[in-house]
């Protein structure tokens, strides 16, 4: 139950920044991402004070025996780059582009009632069904590949009390 509120608090947490920074209102991110016309750079800060809260806490982070929550960390395992992947990229970016949203904004804006969050959730999970029924069913190769990486010998007893 601890890692319910725990989730729910950093949800919260990351949907807060969200509003804040802005990028949960679709006209600021699409100025942003005009960059040939009304260029907004503001949330290019928002992205490096991400970024650079990510570097610092995940080394952090990694240097525990174990996450707070599980016996290990789950991490990928795959660096190459192929053509899923950019062709994904891709897809994500045109619909970021088109829509405003990217899935965390557009999740935190559904909370609004606004329709053009609603329908852009609604097709993101549409895409994200059809993706899991039409490709990762039958390639075992799209299946999830993080695999359960130790990164300390295993603790003795019950897992990390949450102390670095």
């Amino acid at each position: 139950m601890k890692s319910v509120w725990t989730a729910l608090g950093a949800g919260g947490l990351f949907g807060a920044g969200l509003v804040l920074s802005g990028m949960a209102r679709p006209a600021k991110v699409i100025a942003f991402l005009d960059v040939g016309r009304q260029w907004d750079p503001s949330l290019a800060f928002v992205m490096a004070g991400a970024i650079a809260v990510h570097m610092v806490l995940f080394r952090v982070i990694l240097r525990r025996r174990s996450p707070l929550y599980d016996v290990t960390f789950h991490l990928p395992t795959r660096k190459d780059i192929d053509l899923r992947l950019v062709a994904g990229a891709a897809l994500f970016g045109v619909g970021w582009g088109l829509g405003g949203y990217c899935p965390g904004p557009a999740l935190v804006s559904i909370g609004a009632g606004t329709l053009p969050a609603l329908v852009f959730v609604a097709t993101m999970a549409a895409g994200m069904w059809l993706h899991s029924h039409l490709f990762t069913a039958r390639d075992p190769s799209t299946r999830d590949q993080s695999r359960d990486v130790p990164l300390h010998a295993p603790p003795a007893g019950p897992p990390d009390s949450g102390a670095p």
